[in-house]
């Protein structure tokens, strides 16, 4: 599926900000199941001073830095991405999930590049709760593909989304004992369980097209920012699994850009210099079907 992706923020302050320093993750990877045809990431003010270059992840990352003074700042993103799906071989699906944990067996092939996606990291403890709750999926032989795929279903089913239950900063832990969450709060709780079990697994941060109700229009800019997460099955091989929606993820899914967990590749961080004392972050994401 091709499609036109545009994601814009806008941050309204109640005062002068004299100096902003932003970084933004907004631009598309290419990927064997995606390509990038075009991007452009434009800020107003006109920034001072702007450039782009990759994160130790291989991520896009564009740098800004606004020096006029301003009460209004936008950050728009536009892309035109090809998506597939991802194809996995049964090898690669039937392994055994205790011989793909990169720091048990350093010296496989490809397990340097996922030994990172093994420990822990700032928002993602391993917790002993989510060791447990992932151990019934996890048990002893059982195939990769088959036991990820399980606990993606158990936490689709044991999980209410609910935008009110946590805030960016909310722990695994948190998210265990509410019950309760939104994709990012999947996303770690998913990690939180299969890293500590020794598997390599990965945040990935982008968007997923929508569809309208029956005779419905699609309504722009009601899209958002989705997060899943990827499983190590081996060499440079990834399992996509998307617990939000019970789901691999597939021609839909526009991957971003992919780390340790959120804090890692948020759309837009930064720092702005100003005696404000409220402030506004108004987001609007579009990713509509581009026709053949």
């Amino acid at each position: 599926m091709k499609y036109a992706v545009r994601h814009t923020t806008t941050y309204t302050y109640d005062d002068a900000v004299s100096d902003s320093l932003g970084v933004a993750y907004l631009v598309p990877r290419t990927l064997p199941w995606q390509q990038v045809a075009s991007y452009d990431v434009s800020v107003t003010p006109t920034p001072v001073d702007s450039s782009s270059d990759e994160d130790y992840y291989g991520n896009r990352v564009t740098y800004f830095q606004v020096t006029e003074r301003h009460q209004q700042l936008v950050v728009d993103g536009l892309s035109q991405v090809e998506s597939l799906t991802p194809v996995h071989t049964d090898e690669a699906l039937g392994r055994a999930w205790e011989s793909l944990r990169p720091l048990r067996a350093p010296a496989s092939r490809g397990a340097w590049q996922a030994t990172d996606f093994a420990l822990a990291s700032p928002l993602v403890e391993q917790v002993p709760a989510a060791h447990e709750y992932a151990a019934t999926s996890l048990t002893p032989g059982r195939a990769i593909g088959e036991a990820v795929t399980e606990l993606m279903h158990r936490v689709h089913a044991d999980f209410d989304y609910d935008k009110t239950a946590t805030t960016v900063t909310s722990t695994v832990g948190h998210i265990l004992e509410k019950r309760a969450g939104v994709c990012q709060d999947f996303a770690h709780l998913m990690l939180a369980c299969l890293r500590s079990h020794g598997l390599a697994v990965r945040y990935v941060s982008g968007y997923l097209a929508t569809t309208p109700p029956p005779g419905k229009e699609r309504v722009v800019g009601a899209d958002a920012s989705h997060a899943w997460v990827e499983v190590w099955l081996g060499e440079d091989e990834w399992l996509a699994l998307d617990p939000t929606n019970d789901q691999w993820a597939g021609d839909r899914y526009v991957t971003v850009a992919w780390g340790r967990d959120y804090g890692d590749v948020p759309p837009l961080k930064g720092v702005i210099f100003t005696e404000a004392k409220r402030s506004t972050m108004r987001v609007s994401v579009d990713v509509a079907p581009v026709p053949e």
